[in-house]
């Protein structure tokens, strides 16, 4: 039998499969000759109370008109109500962050980070290699740890997918108690490797 906090994910996931079709985000994105990547916690099946999507898009330029052009079809849909952009082309993530925020039916807001990153550049695939390595290691336990922490954490506390990950797989954290504390041993600043 299924555990409230597994089922829980479930029904997030599905919400987050209609809002990913809702958007048509591959195709869109592929109008540009863009290969779309699903990443973060929607990708290893671990979402929880933070609605957040996570697309790792790869071309060969990154062409700021090309990218706007994408994005003003992705926002002419009305359940997108907010856009930011960041372009980082110059720093060695060499890429630019967009981050769609989208109302669903239940009125609730979601945010769609797509991370739009030069081929051959130094994160690219990085991520994705990240989660094969996480789902090879992942037992259902943790599984079941990992969402249990993330319902746990209080919704003002900001925690990163990959330090839930870290603690739970690597350093065999249980409990939201030992979290805070493995938490406090480890700063990180950046990008946070596997």
């Amino acid at each position: 039998m299924k555990s409230n906090y597994i089922l829980q994910s479930e029904m997030q996931l599905q919400k987050a499969q209609k809002i990913i079709q809702s958007l048509n985000i591959v195709r869109v994105w592929g109008n540009i000759g863009a290969i779309v990547n699903q990443v973060g916690s929607v990708k290893l099946g671990l979402l929880a109370k933070h609605r957040d999507i996570d697309f790792h898009i790869y071309t060969d330029e990154l062409n700021v008109k090309d990218s706007f052009a994408v994005i003003s079809e992705l926002c002419a849909n009305p359940h997108v109500k907010k856009c930011e952009f960041t372009n980082l082309a110059d720093t060695e993530e060499n890429c630019f962050e967009w981050h769609l925020f989208y109302e669903d039916e239940q009125n609730e807001l979601w945010q769609i980070d797509m991370i739009q990153i030069k081929r051959g550049s130094q994160y690219d695939g990085y991520f994705e290699n990240v989660a094969v390595q996480i789902l090879k290691q992942m037992t259902a336990m943790q599984k079941e740890i990992v969402l249990k922490l993330k319902y746990e954490t209080p919704d003002d506390v900001k925690i990163s997918g990959i330090e839930y990950y870290k603690a739970v797989i690597q350093d065999n954290v249980q409990t939201y108690e030992e979290l805070l504390r493995w938490r406090a041993g480890h700063q990180f600043n950046g990008i946070i490797e596997w």
